[in-house]
Order: structure tokens, then sequence, then C-alpha cells
């Protein structure tokens, strides 16, 4: 199954939210929106920095993994960044997949 990493970083209403409800809530909301559509999490944290949650995903395709991200970024709570991860062996193989490419200027 594909894997998807969302990174959010919480509103002030998301982080109310969080406050109110603490992590494991909003851990188990993520799995249950998941697993309703046909994934898994794979990993949730919570994080200080620049992110203040990072989930990975594991879905059935783009366009699962596209609705969820809409429909959690339009609850407004969090702002969301949606990343496609990528397997060292779908590397391999997108290496032998012959391009042909001319960068600009030459």
């Amino acid at each position: 199954m594909p894997k998807y990493m969302i990174t959010s970083s919480y509103t002030p209403q998301g982080a109310a939210g969080l406050l109110k409800d603490g992590g494991t809530k909003r851990r188990q909301a993520v799995e249950k929106l998941a697993s309703d559509a046909g994934g898994k999490v794979e990993s949730f944290y919570f994080a200080f920095g620049g992110d203040d949650l990072i989930v990975i995903f594991d879905m059935p395709d783009a366009a699962t993994m596209t609705a969820a991200s809409l429909n959690i970024g339009a609850a407004g709570a969090i702002s969301v960044k949606t990343t496609v991860l990528v397997t060292p062996e779908e590397v391999d193989a997108a290496t032998q997949k012959p391009i042909n490419y001319q960068p600009p200027g030459s």
C-alpha cells in the first residue's frame, strides 16, 4: 500500500482542542479516519519545532489520501502538508526507466 506523510501545525483552535482532549484522543481520531478510508496509521508523533504533528499513513491510493488530507485541512484545526513517500525499491525501479530530459539553456 502506498505511504504518505502528513506534517502539520496546529491553529489556535486546534491547539485549544488538543489541550481539551489530549494526545491519545487525537491519535484515535486519525486512526479511525485512516481505517474508515481503507488504510492505517503506521506512526503518529507530536513534535516540537516547525511541525506539531507527523503522521505516516498506509493508504490505498493517492485519491484516498487526497480526500483525507483535504478533509483534515478543511476542518481548520491544523495546516496540512502531505508528502508521498517512496521506498528504496521504487527508487531502484525509477532509475531503470529511460527518461529523455533537456535542461533549460542546453
